[in-house]
């Protein structure tokens, strides 16, 4: 699909066959997306750990 005009196109075309805009992502775009997406999972996971964490030391604070 065309991120542009929405049109299909054949796999791995490098070009829309509809508006002819440039649709090619270089192998080095997807890996640094993939590594990106891997990082803000963890960073994620990271945060929702320390929230947990904040929410047990209020817990513990609240009821002394």
């Amino acid at each position: 699909m065309c991120p542009y005009c929405q049109a299909e196109n054949a796999d791995r075309a490098l070009v829309c066959a509809s508006c002819s805009r440039d649709i090619a992502v270089p192998a080095t775009l997807i890996a640094e997306r993939d590594d990106l997406l891997r990082k803000r999972d963890q960073l994620r996971d990271e945060l929702a750990r320390a929230r947990d964490e904040i929410e047990t030391i209020m817990r513990r604070r609240t009821s002394r």
